[in-house]
């Protein structure tokens, strides 16, 4: 872009990722995760009802004016997630066909 007649360039990019769980627990991380089954961020729930998780994004940038040498933005912006309405329910287990050891 054009600023004052200078040419400013931006590089801004998430440099980490919060995630708030809704129970109470949360995880930061530099990754923005994966599809399953990849499992890169796990989170166990210990009790069943409702939560909202969401993830709060950070972001880091840098800038250069006129070709110039690039130059660390002071702070970061944190976005806070859009939470979403997750249900979480409890399996029961149930011991089958056990025969210990004689």
């Amino acid at each position: 872009m054009t600023l004052l007649g200078q040419r400013v360039e931006l590089r801004i990019w998430p440099s980490q990722y919060r995630w708030v769980f809704g129970d109470g627990g949360s995880l930061a991380s530099q990754s923005a995760g994966a599809p399953y089954p990849d499992l890169q961020i796990t989170h166990d729930y210990r009790s069943k009802g409702g939560v909202r998780p969401r993830v709060d994004t950070t972001y880091s940038a840098r800038f250069r004016v006129n070709g110039g040498a690039w130059r660390d933005v002071d702070g970061t912006v944190t976005i806070p997630g859009a939470p979403v309405d997750l249900q979480v329910r409890t399996a029961t287990p149930v011991l089958v066909g056990y025969q210990g050891q004689r």
